[in-house]
C-alpha cells in the first residue's frame, strides 16, 4: 500500500473512532468528563496537515456526530466549524507553541466550543447545565499532549505526510 492511500486511511480512520469514542458510554457521574474526542482530533489534523481538514469537513463529521447522537441537527456541525476555523486561522502560531503552552491554547478552543453549545442549547430553551458540565474542556485539554504524542507517532512510524 503506498504511503497516500495510507495516510488517507490513518486519517480516516482517526475521526471514524473519534466518532465511536463519542459514544462510548460512561457512569452517570463520569459523563460529564467525557472529553469532546471529534473536536480534539480535527483539532490535531488541523494544525499538522492543513489541506486535508477544512470547514466542509468539519461540518460533515458535525453532522455525522449529531445523526449518532441523536441531537438537534447541526449543533456540533456549528461547533466543529467554529473550532476549526479559530485552529486554521492561528494553526501557524499554535504549531510551534511549546505543549504546554499548546495545551492551553487548546483547552481555550474547549472552552469556547462550551460557550457556543451553551448559547445553542439556551436557545433551543433547555436549562443551564451543572457546574461539573464544564469539566469536560480541562479533561480534554489534560488528554492533548497525549493524543497529540500519539496521533504523531502513528504519522512518524507510517511516514504520512
Amino acid at each position: 500500500m503506498n504511503r497516500q492511500r495510507l495516510g488517507r486511511w490513518l486519517f480516516a480512520g482517526t475521526l471514524m473512532l473519534a466518532l465511536l469514542l463519542m459514544l462510548v458510554p460512561l457512569p452517570g457521574v463520569l459523563e460529564p468528563f467525557k472529553p469532546y474526542w471529534p473536536a480534539l482530533v480535527l483539532l490535531y489534523w488541523a494544525l499538522e496537515s492543513e489541506d486535508r481538514v477544512g470547514l466542509g469537513l468539519a461540518f460533515s463529521v458535525g453532522l455525522g456526530a449529531d445523526l449518532l447522537n441523536g441531537i438537534v441537527l447541526g449543533e456540533q456541525a456549528l461547533r466543529l466549524c467554529a473550532l476549526v476555523f479559530i485552529a486554521l486561522r492561528f494553526r501557524s502560531r499554535l504549531r510551534f507553541f511549546p505543549m504546554w503552552q499548546q495545551t492551553l491554547a487548546v483547552l481555550a478552543l474547549l472552552l469556547n466550543d462550551r460557550v457556543l453549545l451553551l448559547v445553542v442549547r439556551m436557545l433551543a430553551g433547555s436549562s443551564l447545565p451543572p457546574v461539573s458540565w464544564w469539566g469536560a474542556p480541562f479533561v480534554g485539554a489534560m488528554m492533548w499532549p497525549f493524543l497529540f504524542l500519539l496521533l504523531d507517532d502513528l504519522r512518524a512510524r507510517l511516514r504520512v505526510q
